[in-house]
């Protein structure tokens, strides 16, 4: 269905709602919560089904649509994409399934990242990483391994801090006038990501933008850079660690 289509569905839809309208918006939408759910099961591995996160998703994109007020203007994806992704974290937070020690790793190792970066001035490498940890180049592989989900996670970090007041905002309704990268104009934006992704090494950056913005899957990218998926996935761990270093709570911008 293309986006005149849709318009018009929501149109009738707020003007006399009903449950077979709603079912076609369902079905509308419903490759959002496909690109919702494989964005974020990147970071999951296999520890949760990608039709797992589907399901999550599709309450939260019922949960959008039910709450969407199409007279206040606002893209409707950038509100359902919130929603379908709150809806898939939270289930995964009630599943309990990462440990604190996990999540201390996953600090130590941006601790280390930071660091290293604000005193050489360029990105810190894995030996440096490793050496600042105190642990072996083959440790720091494990610890990744076991953190690379810990972006998801992390998110709570950011509510605790403050960072996510603007997406608190849209989830819980007041989404009246929010766009994703408020906090920067479009130009500062733009710089941004360029900078971050200058910071990646050549492999990093092609994992990052095959993923991202060609939206291939782990085992497309892993044929054209002729590796294997693992190997993609610390790659991405790796890229990820860098850019939240250098965005912060700007990371959401690759989200």
């Amino acid at each position: 269905m293309g986006t005149e289509d849709k318009e018009k569905l929501w149109i009738e839809y707020s003007k006399t709602p009903s449950q077979a309208l709603r079912e076609k918006l369902i079905l509308s939408y419903a490759n959002l919560v496909k690109i919702v759910a494989g964005k974020l099961s990147i970071y999951l591995g296999y520890a949760v089904e990608y039709d797992d996160l589907v399901s999550y998703g599709t309450f939260g994109l019922i949960d959008a649509i039910d709450k969407f007020d199409y007279g206040k203007g606002v893209k409707f994806e950038t509100y359902a994409s919130l929603r379908i992704r709150g809806a898939i974290l939270d289930q995964i937070r009630k599943m309990d399934w990462l440990p604190r020690s996990v999540r201390q790793k996953q600090k130590q190792i941006d601790a280390a990242y930071s660091k290293i970066e604000n005193e050489k001035g360029r990105p810190a490498t894995d030996d440096e990483i490793a050496s600042a940890l105190e642990i072996s180049t083959d440790e720091l592989d494990r610890w990744q391994a076991q953190t690379k989900a810990s972006g998801l996670v992390s998110l709570d970090e950011y509510m605790e801090e403050g960072s996510e007041a603007g997406i608190s905002n849209v989830i819980g309704g007041n989404y009246e006038g929010y766009e994703p990268g408020a906090a920067m104009d479009k130009e500062a934006m733009k710089a941004a990501i360029v900078a971050a992704l200058e910071e990646l090494t050549d492999k990093e950056k092609q994992v990052i933008l095959l993923y991202y913005y060609e939206e291939m899957t782990l085992k497309e990218i892993s044929l054209v850079l002729e590796v294997s998926e693992s190997r993609v996935s610390q790659l991405h761990t790796k890229a990820i660690q860098k850019l939240r270093v250098k965005l912060g709570a700007n990371i959401e911008l690759f989200f």
